[in-house]
């Protein structure tokens, strides 16, 4: 899979990456090097979470191409 990832500085100096396909994925690093290693296991995480979500719930799960 392929994101696309926002990153920017805040004011202390720290990179901060958001990925917004995924809802409340984000991370920090001190470099664009950690940053981009931090987004990774963030989104790992995040995909991880969602997956054990759905075999938890009885809602129901469809897939839409756009």
């Amino acid at each position: 899979m392929v994101f696309k990832i926002i990153v920017e500085k805040d004011e202390t100096g720290y990179y901060v990456a958001e990925v917004p396909a995924l809802p409340g994925c984000f991370t920090q690093g001190r470099t664009i090097e950690e940053v981009k290693k931090n987004i990774k296991e963030a989104i790992e995480g995040w995909l991880e979470v969602m997956n054990d979500k759905i075999k938890r719930t009885d809602a129901r799960t469809f897939e839409v191409a756009v």
